[in-house]
């Protein structure tokens, strides 16, 4: 996965915005102004997703190239080093992961505002 592809699929997504909150290098990925991934936007070489616990221990046992979330809440957290080893298909999935955990804690106001009705329940 590359840059533009990363940032045309985290676009693709219901309600999310790339943004510059903490300096002009690290690319935040949000909804409804919650942060679901992150990125060094000059070098791309690694992504950070949020994770349920559980999956975030097994993704670092199964995969060399995940590691607790670097400069984050390690449990909720993990950091992907985009070295080729994990699937784009992959990486999409757990993209789409991170964000609907994001989601899921929205109020029903947020989730109607992004068409997520399923979510109401």
């Amino acid at each position: 996965m590359n840059l533009k592809d990363f940032q045309s699929y985290c676009d693709s997504l219901p309600g999310a915005f790339g943004d510059f909150p903490f300096d002009d290098k690290t690319l935040v990925y949000k909804v409804c102004g919650k942060m679901f991934t992150l990125s060094n936007f000059n070098d791309f070489k690694s992504i950070s997703l949020k994770c349920d616990p559980e999956d975030a221990l097994m993704y670092r046992e199964i995969y060399e190239a995940v590691i607790p979330g670097y400069h984050l809440n390690k449990q909720h957290w993990n950091t992907i080093n985009l070295d080729g080893s994990i699937p784009e298909e992959t990486l999409k999935m757990w993209i789409k992961d991170s964000y609907d955990l994001v989601v899921e804690k929205l109020t029903k106001k947020q989730r109607h505002s992004l068409g997520n009705t399923s979510a109401e329940n």
